[in-house]
């Protein structure tokens, strides 16, 4: 699409702040009007549209995709959509240890205990941890402590959580991101400990190595999209 606007503003509108181009209003793609929850993240959405050349390219603008999803999707049913992510309780990567070589399993150990000490303590549940891959069930309590936790989170913090938690396969890094103030980078060196192991044992090809960038990327982009949501 040809770039058809010159000036960016943001303005206050609707409880939160809007963007305009040339005056006029931005929408979604559903129609609805695109209002942000805080400056922090309006200026972030501000600043994809100035940063548009001749022409506007959506996947060059991330925060605001991001945005329209919190608008067109989840808010009209937040419910639905805060349950998905809570199931990942149910199968949660860092309550699933290697059962060696020793070396894997002290980094998982290592890495994986201080985040889910943190939410035993955060939201007073226990887990059940196990080695291997067969799936165990986790204690109703935790189950449905933490599907509280999600369903508090409005639509735009539900957006970029969602991500997070799909990214790394765990509830417990996505909410220590986005509840418990813990480093985006070592939460992701955190989930990905599996997929660095194998790349020492086996080497990475370049599309793999593409992908991971790309992974890596996307779960920044989230972390940051979820921070200043509530900023």
């Amino acid at each position: 699409m040809k770039r058809f606007y010159t000036d960016v503003t943001m303005v206050a509108e609707d409880g939160g702040f809007a963007i305009r181009l040339d005056g006029r209003a931005v929408r979604t793609p559903a129609r609805a009007l695109l209002v942000l929850p805080t400056p922090a993240l309006a200026e972030a959405v501000a600043q994809e549209w100035r940063a548009q050349g001749e022409t506007v390219d959506p996947p060059s603008m991330p925060m605001t995709g991001l945005a329209n999803a919190a608008i067109d999707h989840v808010a009209p049913r937040p419910a639905a959509f805060a349950d998905g992510i809570a199931q990942y309780a149910q199968t949660d990567l860092l309550c699933y240890r290697a059962d060696g070589p020793a070396t894997l399993v002290a980094r998982q150990a290592a890495a994986w205990e201080p985040l889910l000490d943190w939410a035993r303590t955060r939201y007073d549940v226990t887990f059940a941890v196990t080695q291997g891959i067969i799936p165990v069930p986790q204690p109703p309590e935790t189950l449905a402590r933490l599907g509280a936790a999600v369903a508090a989170c409005d639509p735009f913090t539900l957006v970029g959580l969602s991500t997070l938690v799909s990214l790394s396969g765990s509830l417990v890094c996505g909410l220590a991101i986005v509840e418990g103030g813990h480093d985006l980078d070592r939460v992701w060196q955190a989930a990905e400990i599996d997929a660095a192991w194998q790349v020492e044992l086996w080497g990475e090809d370049a599309l793999a190595a593409a992908a991971t960038a790309r992974r890596t990327a996307d779960f920044a982009m989230a972390g940051a999209f979820s921070a200043m949501s509530r900023c």
